[in-house]
Parts: structure tokens; C-alpha cells; sequence
């Protein structure tokens, strides 16, 4: 029995990691710009901001933080954008909350647009990043200009069996992190089909998102482009990598 139960730990470690959770930015560092801390629904907020231009939003995926996308943000900052990089609730340097849900992720965004005073931002999202910035728009109609999310799925069977099996057997239905990953979102064809802004959506071709779930996500959104980069996983061409930062510039500049 023992060893079953280690069997089943060490596959959940495993998944989890893959996946980029519950662990240490790979691309980080000091700040790149200046960052501040504020109060929205009721959680602390951390975020940093860098460079001068149209702005863009980045977030990060589960268990990760903002320094998860320093390339990103240098690279577009580089280009001339303004970046925006917040910790989701309970990540990074942000505070934590009772329970986790994307919805409420997704209010906590919106809510800074309006503290930062920004008119249809731009927003990439990276996994449950991704996730997120599709609920903002779903949810605020018209808030953001240009929207791209990389390794996003709209519900848990979008995930690959063998990383969803052990996160759910070690759910324990509390409103973790990692309880909202194996129940969470459950957005449908529909509400994608209102999402009428330029969406750019990416996955890797070995990627734990299912790649007939990111097709159909991608089908679902009227105004979209799928790209899908062979050889790439769930992160490779994103944390420390300048290819998605690459596949940024060239999308927000032909949508701009």
C-alpha cells in the first residue's frame, strides 16, 4: 500500500512539474522596472511594470510568477510596448486568498485595467494565464484590443490523461491551486464564440493541452490564428525563450 501511495505522489510531483508548477522562474531576476503592490477584491496584487508604448499585459501560468516572462517583457519592451506583469492571487509575490477560482483570476485583471487607467490593453496569457485572459474577455466584453494565450484549455479534459489522472486523485476538493486545475474552467463554444477581438492562440506539439482541444479553441473564436510550433512543450518556447516573445511582436504589430 505504501508503495502505491508513493507511486501515485511521485506521478503527481511529476505531472506538476512538466507542467511548470510549483516551481522557481527560469528566465527571472531583479526587477526590470518599477512595481508596486495594490488591493483589488479584496487581495494584495503584486506586479511590475517596464518600457513605454501601447500596453501589453503578461501572466504567468500555475504556481508560477511574472518572472516566468522576463524574456517577454524585455523583448517587448525592446519593441516599444508598455508591459504590465502581475502575480495571479496567491502566486509570486501576491497574496493569497481562501479559495482559487479563474473567474475570480480574471476579475482581479480587470480590475487592475482599471486601477492602471488603460484603454484595450493588449494581453498574453501563458496556461492558466491563457485561461484567464480568455474569462476577461468573455466576461468584460470590449475590455482588451488584442488577446493571445499559449497551452489555455477551456475545460479539465483538455488536459493530457496522464497530467490530470494524479492531479485529481490528489485533489482534495479545498480550493487549492490545484483543485481549481482539476475542475476548472468550464468555459463552452459559445462563450469563445463571443470573443470577437484578434485572439492569437499557440500550443507545443507536445504539449499536456490535448491538440484537439487548442484546434477546437481555436475554432471556436472567430477572428483567430492557430499556431502550433513541432518540437515544443508546454513552456520550452516560452520561459527563456525568445519564440513566443517573437510570435508577439509580429501578431500585435499586424492587429495594432
Amino acid at each position: 500500500m505504501k508503495k502505491k501511495i508513493l507511486i501515485v505522489v511521485l506521478g503527481a510531483a511529476a505531472a506538476l512539474i512538466a507542467a511548470g508548477f510549483l516551481k522557481r522562474a527560469v528566465s527571472g531576476g531583479d526587477c526590470i522596472g518599477t512595481h508596486e503592490t495594490v488591493s483589488v477584491n479584496g487581495v494584495d496584487i503584486y506586479y511590475e511594470v517596464a518600457g513605454e508604448g501601447s500596453p501589453v499585459i503578461l501572466l504567468h501560468g500555475n504556481g508560477g510568477s511574472h518572472q516566468d516572462l522576463y524574456t517577454e517583457i524585455r523583448q517587448l519592451t525592446e519593441a516599444g510596448y508598455r508591459v504590465y506583469a502581475p502575480d495571479s492571487r496567491g502566486q509570486g509575490r501576491s497574496g493569497s486568498a481562501p479559495e482559487y477560482h479563474y473567474v475570480d483570476m480574471a476579475d482581479d485583471v480587470y480590475a487592475l485595467i482599471q486601477e492602471w487607467g488603460l484603454e484595450k490593453p493588449y494581453l498574453y496569457g501563458w496556461s492558466d494565464g491563457g485561461i484567464i485572459g480568455l474569462l476577461l474577455e468573455i466576461r468584460h466584453p470590449g475590455t482588451l484590443g488584442l488577446l493571445a494565450a499559449s497551452g489555455a484549455n477551456v475545460s479539465p479534459d483538455g488536459l493530457a490523461d496522464w497530467f490530470l489522472s494524479p492531479i485529481s486523485i490528489v485533489s482534495s476538493g479545498g480550493g487549492s491551486l490545484m483543485d481549481m486545475v482539476a475542475n476548472e474552467p468550464d468555459i463552452s463554444r459559445e462563450e469563445l464564440a463571443s470573443i470577437k477581438i484578434p485572439v492569437l492562440i499557440t500550443a507545443g506539439s507536445d504539449d499536456i493541452i490535448k491538440r484537439e482541444h487548442t484546434e477546437m479553441i481555436a475554432e471556436s473564436i472567430p477572428n483567430s490564428e492557430l499556431v502550433i510550433l513541432q518540437g515544443e512543450s508546454h513552456g520550452s518556447y516560452i520561459a527563456g525563450s525568445e519564440i513566443m516573445g517573437d510570435l508577439l511582436i509580429d501578431f500585435f504589430n499586424r492587429n495594432a
